[in-house]
């Protein structure tokens, strides 16, 4: 017999899935106690391009399998949101000003130098993800914006004091998407529960996409923590990743 939640903890379980919300992973933890150097700020930074530059790709993929005239108008604003229009500069534009902020140049973002295989391996599958399956599935794997505002406050009010050496202009981004985050889940979130809420199979398939999407985001920072720090395996240091850093970095990166 089928134990079909109703609507309400539906929702309580999507966003009990933030438990496992890439804030809390270790390299996350220590970005907001300041800890981290110039390097894995600089690193972290150039990486996480590659994903803002896939979000819009994503969303696009939504709307082309979307047959539904009103839903996409609706989420059409979230591509205009990164990519910008005429008069407003977008969200990728305003992660390159962070780029900028944490000492990098536009190129360094841009040319995908830095760019960790790990994290194009996370990346590029949430993307395909998006493409070939059904686009309310595609739509449930955006809500871990459910979870972003807090993770923004907390670099917004943390990093001025912790990392006074980036300038506070790069912070645009995250005071941004403060605005737009809690529109975006208005939609995304009923979308979800009405289609994913009619039996216990599709609420179960809702919340492992949701999973699947918060696999994607802590892979994308095991990829960047191996690349930046060395770690600790059974008492032996695992360096393997790390070196290569060094190897890319130009001379005046560090």
């Amino acid at each position: 017999m089928e134990t079909l939640l109703s609507k309400d903890e539906f929702e309580q379980q999507l966003r009990a899935k933030g438990a496992g919300y890439h804030i809390h992973h270790p390299f996350h933890v220590m970005m907001n106690e300041g800890v981290l150097n110039k390097k894995q700020v600089q690193i972290w930074v150039a990486n996480r391009y590659y994903y803002q530059i896939a979000i819009p790709q994503k969303d696009a993929a939504i709307l082309s399998n979307c047959p539904v005239k009103e839903i996409r108008k609706g989420w059409i604003t979230r591509i205009i949101d990164h990519d910008g229009d005429a008069k407003h500069e977008g969200g990728i534009e305003a992660w390159i000003k962070l780029g900028l902020a944490v000492g990098l140049t536009r190129k360094d973002i841009t040319s995908l130098k830095y760019l960790i295989p790990g994290v194009k391996f996370a990346v590029d599958a949430y993307v395909n993800f998006a493409r070939q399956r059904p686009w309310q599935e595609a739509v449930c794997s955006s809500l871990t914006e459910l979870f972003a505002p807090h993770i923004h406050k907390q670099r917004i009010n943390s990093w001025p004091e912790k990392y006074p050496w980036i300038d506070e202009t790069g912070l645009i981004y995250f005071k941004k998407r403060l605005i737009e985050a809690p529109r975006d889940v208005i939609q995304g979130l009923s979308l979800t529960l009405d289609y994913f809420g009619k039996t216990e199979r599709l609420q179960k398939r809702a919340l492992d996409i949701l999973q699947f999407k918060l696999d994607v985001l802590w892979a994308m920072v095991d990829a960047i923590m191996l690349e930046t720090m060395n770690i600790k395996v059974e008492g032996k240091t695992y360096t393997g990743q790390s070196q290569l850093t060094t190897l890319r970095l130009d001379k005046n990166y560090e």
